[in-house]
């Protein structure tokens, strides 16, 4: 804990790491006094009974999830050795206690009593949760629940589905955005010091997580469709980041894969579950198969290629 021996690509990730906790004291924002102040704006939030239901599920989850990243970030403030990563972790812990009550608030303000975590979001926080292994939890949070997260925050905020909503989630976004960055600065050090039987078992775990989300993600599909976002979208947007974060990592880590092998098989993953046809077209399991095996072959376009071409094409 004490030893300060770092080279200079190591002592320019601590410094990194350090600025994430600064940053994060720096924007602190006040919950009750945000929230307060965007009912007193536009009302307290009003939609119809479908819509309600739906945007209350969906963010049921976040509120859950926020419950989940709060507790992580805990155990990794405790378990990281390292001092910067640590300030990081603890910075988060803040800003997580923050993000479920205002969640919790927002919705009694929406009328909306939430309901307990469906099974698939239960799986991908206690999976999280309950491993030991600290490269394994770095990716459950930062680099999966993050993400996920910070997707849906943005989608649903452009389509402004409720104007307190809409105001409330660039806070968090600005948040959820520093602490991905504790993932990206950790996760590819730790992979790259795994042996074999380590590297494939670490690898097990994130196509399990992974897939646990898709399915969390399906499970929301129809809240996502009542309040007008086509899950495809929100796909899209993480195919975006993760690229994003993938760049980040290879500029600090060159060793790192252009297209790595877990990224095919998520993307084959959501063909199946997210068919090109669209949301309530018939497409036969043989034929989701068979396009899931395309995209994984590079030879079908995957999810965010039709998506950005189906967009770029529209009026």
């Amino acid at each position: 804990m004490f030893d300060g021996a770092y080279t200079d690509a190591e002592a320019r990730r601590a410094r990194r790491l350090e600025s994430i906790y600064h940053v994060g004291q720096d924007r602190i924002w006040d919950g009750r006094a945000v929230l307060s102040s965007l009912v007193e704006k536009h009302g307290r939030p009003r939609l119809g009974d479908r819509e309600t239901r739906a945007l209350g599920r969906i963010f049921s989850i976040i509120m859950w999830g926020e419950l989940a990243a709060w507790k992580i970030s805990a155990q990794l403030a405790d378990v990281l050795v390292d001092l910067e990563p640590k300030m990081a972790a603890a910075s988060q812990v803040h800003d997580e206690a923050r993000h479920f009550y205002v969640m919790h608030d927002y919705l009694e303000a929406l009328g909306y009593r939430p309901p307990p975590l469906d099974f698939w979001s239960r799986r991908v926080v206690e999976m999280t949760l309950g491993t030991d292994d600290v490269g394994k939890k770095l990716m459950g949070m930062q680099l999966t629940i993050e993400t996920i997260a910070l997707t849906i925050f943005q989608r649903v905020r452009e389509m402004n589905v409720e104007p307190v909503l809409s105001e409330l989630l660039p806070y968090y976004e600005r948040d959820e955005a520093r602490h991905v960055g504790l993932g990206t600065q950790l996760v590819p050090a730790i992979v790259k010091d795994m042996g074999v039987r380590q590297a494939i078992d670490f690898v097990l775990f994130e196509l399990d997580l992974l897939f646990s989300t898709l399915m969390g993600l399906k499970a929301m599909e129809p809240d996502l469709l009542s309040i007008g976002v086509d899950p495809r979208s929100i796909l899209a947007i993480g195919f975006r980041k993760q690229t994003e974060l993938n760049r980040e990592m290879r500029h600090e880590f060159p060793w790192f894969p252009e297209d790595p092998p877990v990224d095919r098989a998520f993307h084959g993953m959501c063909e199946a579950l997210f068919p090109t046809e669209g949301s309530g077209v018939r497409v036969p399991p043989a034929r989701r198969v068979a396009h899931a095996m395309g995209v994984v072959a590079r030879t079908r376009k995957s999810v965010l290629q039709t998506y950005d071409r189906h967009h770029a094409a529209a009026p």
